[in-house]
């Protein structure tokens, strides 16, 4: 195969199953006004079941992504599909309240935990390292096609089969693709690191790289304000619509617009990528996020204007979200210690999903602590917890930077990679 194909060939394999690998990613919020009018569930619960599917997530990435630095990350891979779809089937099968929803939500969550960063690094370990940037910017990307197009399944299968039959369905989305990554990849024994093997996560050895350091806090608060965001949006777009419900149904339903929305999130985040690049990584980062936060911070109090504005606003707001999203991980794996990649991406992977896990249950305690899902001022105050968790991000990147500062000339780690600063 030509070189200069093989790349492109590989990146956009992994694209397409990991948008296949994320079928019923959105399903749970995409039907959370069904399920809580059907169970009658608190806010404060609906969080719970929402966070569960990224608490699921955190507990098994260290493990899973850590041993793609001994196994090859394919198997991984497969077995993970078989999680995502058991986890997503048995929802559909069996759920029938708090407890059994929360396990199947954190079954397929372990099984995100196996595919999205393992298919990071399967891309990563077959590509040229001067190419890492932009074609982990198409790879982070495609999770935002992948969310919509879970929406847009969810909404439109839920209409005619009932939400049941929805996650029975959308579980044949990952079997497809951990066959694919099997037949698409060649199996490839990850690179021993320098002095052999340490412990299987070693979060002390990661995090004792002030730069990665910088970026994994950054990625949780990004994670934080995204993963609260996507888990509430269609909650919040229904609520602003019925607040309008005397003047006539809005133009798009409030899951076609959500799913509209996060299909402009890869654009975001290439785009936010490419600048990165060009102007410094840890600058336009920075100032992306203080943008986010500040637009977060206003944006659940807009519910009652016309509802074109508000989604335009959430457009708007969620352009900014993505911005900083491959910018942050394609700077990670330029300044992730040789041999230790994997475990940088699971210490990455499993403080950014562990904020994803609490921000749902934080922002459905909000509601119900500021009067309940009907109320504009409530929905203002679980989106300012939101903006609040953002802005931890750029003050972790600007930490860094003048630590960085402070030491002498000469001393171990004061290198930078290109273009990461």
């Amino acid at each position: 195969m030509n070189p200069s194909i093989a790349p492109l060939r590989t990146t956009t394999l992994l694209c397409a199953v990991e948008v296949l690998s994320m079928t019923a990613t959105m399903a749970y919020p995409t039907l959370l006004t069904v399920l809580l009018a059907e169970w009658g569930l608190s806010n404060s619960s609906a969080g719970l079941i929402g966070g569960s599917f990224f608490g699921g997530y955190m507990l098994a990435v260290p493990v899973l992504t850590s041993l793609t630095d001994r196994i090859d990350a394919r198997r991984i891979y497969f077995f993970a599909t078989l999680l995502a779809a058991a986890g997503t089937a048995g929802f559909g099968w069996l759920a029938e309240g708090v407890a059994t929803a929360v396990l199947f939500q954190a079954i397929a969550g372990m099984g995100l935990a196996g595919t999205y960063m393992p298919g990071l690094r399967i891309l990563s370990d077959r590509i040229d390292t001067r190419r890492h940037s932009r074609y982990i910017a198409f790879y982070t990307s495609s999770f935002g096609i992948g969310t919509s197009l879970s929406i847009l399944l969810a909404g439109w299968i839920a209409e005619a089969l009932g939400w049941r039959d929805t996650f029975v369905l959308l579980g044949i989305g990952p079997l497809v693709a951990g066959v694919l990554v099997l037949l698409g990849t060649d199996a490839r024994r990850p690179e021993p690191a320098p002095g052999g093997h340490g412990p299987l996560l070693d979060i002390r050895g990661v995090l004792a790289n002030r730069s990665a350091r910088s970026y994994i806090l950054a990625y949780a608060a990004h994670c934080w304000e995204l993963f609260g965001l996507r888990s509430w949006m269609v909650a919040f777009l229904a609520f602003s619509a019925s607040l309008h419900a005397a003047t006539g149904r809005p133009f798009l339903s409030a899951a076609a617009a959500a799913a509209a929305i996060n299909l402009l999130g890869p654009l975001a985040s290439i785009f936010g990528n490419e600048f990165a690049a060009t102007y410094g990584r840890r600058r336009t980062i920075a100032r992306v996020m203080w943008a986010s936060a500040a637009m977060g911070a206003v944006i659940g109090f807009t519910a009652p204007l016309p509802w074109l504005v508000v989604f335009l606003l959430m457009v708007a707001y969620f352009l900014l979200v993505m911005g900083e999203s491959a910018a942050l991980t394609a700077g990670l794996i330029a300044v992730a210690a040789p041999g230790r990649r994997g475990a940088t991406m699971a210490v990455h992977s499993l403080l950014g999903f562990g904020a994803g896990f609490a921000a749902p249950l934080a922002f459905g305690i909000m509601l119900d602590l500021f009067g309940g899902a009907e109320r504009t001022a409530a929905w203002g105050m679980a989106f300012v917890s939101l903006a609040l968790g953002a802005a931890v991000g750029p003050l972790a990147l600007a930490w860094q930077r003048r630590t960085a500062r402070r030491r002498p000339r000469g001393k171990p780690g004061t290198r930078r990679a290109r273009g990461t600063s």
